[in-house]
């Protein structure tokens, strides 16, 4: 009964709502009294010889009245309970997904996105069942088994209704002791549940990968041997389960059988009328229900108490990086002044970042260049505040970006990485995307400025082409460029490109750097690449090793300095001509 109490405060609030069911339930078990009462009534009328029309006729009203009652009594908790049940499912559903978005990014390596959806789906739809079902399989089994108890009391016979229910407390002792295994194994089989979800949304989301590493055969094997673990645990759960009807089946069969053998003896030395008999039996028949109820209810309840506690596990989970509520809620704009003494990742021991120290004046263009892992992508992620655990500062305007209102902060922040995501929507949609109310021509203002215009123009559809799911219709020359208009389109005091150019030829990557040079005179640029290409027009270039800033300067002075930078751009060079050569040989 915890789930209950852990479930107080939605009861609580909807307490009214729930009041009305609780009365729709109980009009209809007082009514249910009737029909029984009304057949032994009837059957005894019968047995005297006594039986008339008008006494028929009475009968059937009497009935009648009840069918109808019961009817809209019915009508009166299924809305109430129903209704209040799926609005819990709707308030928990609506918390748990903004508590996604607002969690860091080491929440989401933490869990992995299979598991974070069948905490979405399974376990509420568990805790939704609880608010229903649970509700009226409780507050049911408690009414209409206690007025049916009262009535085979008062209108029957206290002797035989005692006799009957000798076997009762059978299912109590049985429910206690599976619902506790069931709540353990519930757990398990939750847990099963995510790591299979997780596995199907990791294969469909690698498919090209798989397939084009020809492991469909070892994929499809590890996917059946977590689909076997996974049925193999739900076996123990529906064992446990299955003990509950045919034990429920047992008591109520003793039940008949001390009814008859006892209720028999009454009629048979004038103790009870055959109609009591008879409109006993309709109320033993009644019990069923509220006993099944009972073992349907520790089911529903202990699978909704471990949903529950899984979903509060990820509630409870409280991001690193926190909104200032009191923080400035304007649009930073000016200089850019990073200065981090000492960054390491959660649970790495090892320094990501030392003494990174630059300025980025308004309206400049900084670069950002070095070995793969050197930590450019890490200093992007600190100003992104996907991080805020470090040593130091990052000012943006002369505030620290700690002290900015998150939803002021972002939106003057274009980000374009490597890796870029699409929707599932059409190349229009996924523009504009962070400016939903952009017109057309605000659309295709970005898609030139990103050098993807004229490709859309060619293509059936136009600016109504479907990207397919995360942009698989696209190459990945046009993916960037279409994640790098979405970018523009909101014109951010600073935009950052984190290798957001290495999918595209180098004709196309001038002819974009170009554009931008045109557009962003008085806005901020921050470019991480590994092309040097990318970087060559930048204001400042720092070459990154390791962490640290191991070289500094304009493109002239870095090539007349001869370190890494030089080395790497001649290679570059180089490898450019052989590649040219080839394609004009």
């Amino acid at each position: 009964m915890s789930i209950f109490i852990k479930l107080g405060w939605y009861f609580k609030q909807e307490w009214k709502i729930y009041l009305v069911g609780l009365f729709g339930l109980l009009l209809t078990a007082l009514v249910g009294i009737v029909p029984p009462r009304i057949i032994g009534v009837l059957v005894d009328t019968i047995h005297r010889g006594q039986l008339s029309a008008s006494n028929l006729w009475i009968l059937l009203a009497v009935l009648t009245v009840a069918a109808v009652t019961q009817y809209g009594a019915r009508y009166m908790w299924r809305t109430a309970i129903w209704g209040e049940a799926a609005k819990l499912e709707k308030v928990l559903r609506n918390r748990l997904f903004r508590h996604y978005t607002e969690m860091d990014l080491e929440f989401f390596q933490k869990y992995r996105t299979g598991d974070l959806m069948a905490h979405a789906t399974n376990d509420l739809s568990a805790i939704q069942r609880v608010a229903g079902g649970g509700i009226l399989q409780f507050a049911d089994s408690m009414i209409t088994g206690g007025t049916t108890l009262i009535a085979m009391i008062t209108l029957i016979d206290w002797r035989l209704t005692l006799i009957a229910i000798i076997p009762f407390p059978l299912l109590a002792v049985m429910a206690r002791y599976l619902g506790t295994k069931i709540h353990v194994a519930f757990r398990d089989s939750q847990a099963a549940f995510s790591r299979l979800n997780n596995k199907a949304e990791e294969s469909i989301t690698g498919i090209k990968v798989i397939k084009g590493l020809g492991q469909q055969q070892e994929d499809m094997a590890d996917f059946n041997n977590q689909v076997a673990t996974t049925i193999n645990i739900n076996r123990r759960v529906n064992r446990l389960d299955s003990l509950f009807d045919p034990m429920t089946t047992m008591i109520i069969a003793l039940s008949y059988v001390v009814t008859i053998v006892y209720g028999g003896y009454l009629v048979t030395n004038g103790s009870i009328t055959i109609g009591s008999l008879v409109s006993f039996v309709s109320y033993l028949a009644m019990m069923v229900w509220p006993m099944f109820a009972v073992g349907m209810l520790f089911n529903t309840l202990e699978r909704g108490n471990a949903s529950y506690d899984r979903v509060m596990d990820l509630l409870n989970q409280k991001s690193a990086v926190i909104d200032d509520s009191d923080g400035v809620d304007q649009a930073p704009r000016g200089e850019i002044d990073y200065d981090v003494k000492a960054f390491s990742y959660p649970d790495d021991q090892r320094p990501a970042l030392q003494n990174i120290a630059f300025k980025v004046p308004a309206g400049h263009t900084v670069g950002l260049v070095g070995k793969v892992g050197s930590g450019k992508s890490t200093i992007l992620r600190l100003i992104l505040r996907q991080f805020d655990n470090y040593e130091g500062s990052i000012k943006f305007g002369g505030i620290d970006i700690k002290h900015y209102k998150l939803d002021a902060l972002m939106p003057a922040i274009g980000y374009v990485p490597q890796d870029t995501f699409l929707f599932s929507d059409t190349i229009r949609e996924n523009i504009r995307f962070a400016r939903p109310d952009a017109s057309q021509q605000q659309v295709e203002q970005a898609a030139k400025k990103s050098d993807l215009y004229d490709q859309i123009q060619g293509m059936p559809a136009g600016y109504d082409t479907a990207v397919g799911e995360e942009g698989i219709s696209m190459s990945g020359g046009q993916r960037q460029r279409l994640a790098i208009a979405r970018a523009l389109l909101i014109n951010p005091e600073l935009l950052i490109l984190d290798d957001a150019l290495s999918a595209v030829d180098a004709e196309t990557e001038t002819q974009i750097l170009d554009n931008l040079h045109a557009e962003r005179q008085n806005k901020t640029t921050i470019i991480s690449a590994h092309r040097l290409s990318s970087v060559m027009g930048a204001d400042e270039i720092l070459v990154i090793d390791g962490g640290q800033i191991v070289e500094r300067g304009t493109h002239s002075e870095l090539m007349a300095r001869g370190g890494w930078y030089r080395e790497m751009f001649e290679r570059q060079e180089l490898e450019t001509k052989v590649k040219g050569g080839k394609a004009n040989g």
